[in-house]
């Protein structure tokens, strides 16, 4: 039973070195494997021989490197083929080329636009976006949360003003009835 663990650069070595007539026997069958990590690497049985390559988990649904880059023009996305369109032609004032007369002045203009998309695209104006959207969150269920504290509160109020009518009202314990007032009329 054999394992062979080999890191993504030097698997064309392993590779090449794995091949049925580099192997020690003609019945010995090679299982390659790309792994995310080295638990998911297969166990050799006997007569076999495992080369599993680990790669980073990061990777594990990306295009595989060899696929990414292109000099094709047919792969070129709309935005880059747009964006070196842009300034086809541009030259002279305001364009920030050394041809033509006043070419230079459009460079500041450059500049400033390129540190505003700069701005707007840095980490803590996100984390600032993210903040308000939790904050404007929080504040849409306050008014609820107020009126139903409110509504609360009232009510503990008349509860509190009912009893106190209640007790005010009601005999006292211990204390005995006054007697009653005496009367305009004689008996007679």
């Amino acid at each position: 039973m054999k394992l062979l663990l080999a890191p993504a650069a030097t698997l064309a070595a392993v590779m090449a070195a794995a091949s049925p007539a580099a192997a020690q026997s003609a019945s010995e069958k090679i299982n390659m494997v790309i792994a995310y990590d080295a638990s998911e690497c297969p166990v050799a049985k006997p007569g076999e021989l495992v080369v599993c390559e680990i790669l980073v988990e990061a990777d594990r649904y990306r295009i595989p490197t060899n696929l990414r880059y292109s000099d094709n023009p047919a792969n070129k996305s709309r935005a880059l083929q747009v964006d070196e369109i842009k300034y086809v032609g541009d030259f002279g004032a305001m364009s920030c080329s050394p041809a033509g007369a006043g070419g230079f002045t459009g460079c500041n203009q450059k500049f400033i636009e390129a540190a505003y998309k700069d701005k707007s695209e840095a980490d803590a104006v996100r984390f600032g976006q993210l903040i308000e959207k939790a904050r404007q969150e929080r504040l849409s269920t306050i008014d609820a949360e107020a009126a139903a504290e409110q509504e609360r509160v009232e009510m503990i109020e008349r509860e509190y003003m009912q009893r106190l009518e209640r007790e005010r009202d009601g005999d006292v314990p211990g204390e005995t009835p006054p007697p009653p007032p005496p009367s305009d009329k004689q008996p007679g």
